[in-house]
């Protein structure tokens, strides 16, 4: 597989001639002939198929045709597609001067892989063709190269008194600006006018022959997304990024790196539109509703990865990236105005989040990482600023409770005074947090404050400290026994000092 991926020809012939397992499948479920499709060496498919490989469908569905399609590969669709081709048909005069060019190249694949074939069906050679012109339109940036294509397909489709009809059109959606595909030569041939009509046309082929499962699908509906955004028309981007989400939450596993690539770029994106919309520029338009969207999304993704989590070890740092997305989204959306209902819809999200009790890296909840400087970096461009006290603030009103502990026995106070925040630090214990409580290194966050810095002078900790409090630090540290001899709820009390 590897040599055929590489295009290694003399490797793959001397594999094959030692006995090679020639329709041996990968965990995902591709075959030699898969690879050597991705890659566009005729020369190696020619050796595939005459030691008897067969065209086998992957875990995606999809038959070393399509793959040769999806990779831009148009002498591989072109030899398996002969077969079909050479069905009774009617053919344009350029085609049948073209194959008559053709006539002595293809002998000699014959003679190669031992005899003509049909490698697919009529149908199959349709879609290989409809596909392979989506891929000229968003990866080669060919547009005509793709009209001839479709141009081929369609008249394969209409061939023969007997026309293949399509799936039943799904209903119009709005990321596609209700394009719908073309069904007859006159629509294909207009589409020439209107290069967007064409790229629509790409999106919605490509969803129909590889469906919403497959990657790729997603993956160029928010190519095609971050093209808009670079020409200025956010309102397209953001509804083809949204139904990209959508797409992508409703078949891939939770925390999936294509889906949290998809809320940083929308993070990135509404933190630019903000910056832009501050600095004067009115055409720009960003509402509560965009937003809110993409951050219920977010939290209905952490909820997804609680219901579903097998290895929480393997999937913290996947997950903490997930957590500091939707901290980020909620920084953004405190900058949007908001009438009462939709902050009571925000409010309510956020609660939903709390309600999980999600945990980071080092066991982090939202409030330690909304205190942390750490969660300001989520990709490569700047989002939200950490710590923020907005942010800690609205957790805080939320429900977040102040006297969480990470794996360290450490306090949301305990970080901020790492960060050197006494806003937040007051924030925090107005809240209720206990100054003097202890981490597992008995370490209150007082202690933890610099002392080259003004911020502890700031602080005043008995402000906040009660009799009940020093009680608690006094039976610690004189190791007075109590546990038995007072209520349970006093024994938690303690144990935090």
């Amino acid at each position: 597989m590897i040599a055929c991926y590489k295009g290694h020809a003399d490797i793959a012939r001397y594999l094959l001639e030692r006995g090679a397992e020639v329709n041996r499948r990968s965990l995902k479920g591709n075959t030699a002939l898969h690879d050597c499709a991705e890659s566009g060496s005729l020369e190696i498919l020619r050796l595939l198929l005459a030691g008897q490989a067969r065209m086998e469908r992957d875990g995606y569905g999809m038959t070393p045709l399509l793959a040769a399609s999806v990779t831009g590969h148009a002498n591989i669709v072109e030899f398996l597609i002969r077969g079909a081709l050479e069905e009774p048909q009617s053919q344009e005069a350029e085609e049948e001067e073209k194959e008559k060019e053709d006539q002595e190249e293809e002998e000699e694949e014959d003679d190669e892989t031992g005899g003509s074939h049909i490698y697919c069906t009529r149908e199959a050679a349709v879609e290989a063709l409809e596909l392979l012109g989506a891929t000229m339109v968003d990866k080669k940036r060919d547009l005509l190269g793709a009209l001839k294509h479709w141009r081929r397909a369609m008249e394969l489709r209409l061939q023969g008194g007997e026309a293949l009809s399509k799936a039943e059109p799904r209903q119009r959606v709005l990321a596609y600006d209700y394009a719908q595909e073309v069904s007859s030569m006159e629509e294909l041939e207009s589409l020439i006018t209107d290069p967007d009509e064409m790229r629509m046309q790409a999106l919605l082929i490509r969803e129909r022959i590889l469906g919403p499962s497959h990657p790729d699908t997603s993956y160029y509906i928010r190519y095609r997304g971050a093209v808009y955004a670079d020409s200025g028309n956010f309102e397209r981007c953001i509804n083809l990024w949204k139904y990209a989400l959508e797409m992508q939450q409703g078949n891939l596993e939770p925390l999936s790196p294509m889906t949290a690539s998809s809320f940083l770029s929308f993070a990135e994106l509404f933190s630019y539109v903000l910056q832009d919309r501050s600095k004067g520029a009115l055409g720009t338009q960003l509402g509560f509703s965009d937003l809110m969207v993409v951050l219920s999304k977010g939290v209905r993704e952490v909820e997804r990865a609680l219901q579903h989590r097998k290895d929480p070890v393997a999937d913290a740092s996947q997950f903490t990236k997930a957590l500091a997305i939707i901290l980020h989204l909620v920084f953004l959306l405190e900058k949007v105005e908001c009438v009462p209902e939709q902050e009571h819809q925000k409010r309510q999200t956020i609660y939903r989040l709390l309600k999980c009790h999600p945990r980071g890296k080092n066991g982090f909840t939202p409030l330690h990482m909304a205190v942390d400087k750490d969660t300001t970096t989520v990709g490569r461009y700047p989002v939200g600023k950490f710590p923020s006290l907005h942010v800690v603030n609205l957790l805080l009103e939320c429900g977040a409770d102040p006297d969480s502990r990470d794996y360290d026995n450490n306090t949301p106070l305990h970080v901020a005074a790492r960060n050197n925040c006494p806003l937040i630090m007051s924030a925090l214990m107005e809240a209720g947090a206990h100054m003097d409580a202890t981490n597992a290194f008995k370490q209150t966050a007082y202690e933890l404050l610099d002392e080259k810095q003004l911020t502890k002078a700031m602080m005043q900790p008995f402000n906040y400290i009660t009799l009940q409090c020093l009680a608690a630090r006094a039976l610690d540290k004189h190791k007075i026994p109590y546990k038995g001899f007072i209520p349970e709820e006093l024994e938690a009390f303690i144990e935090l000092h």
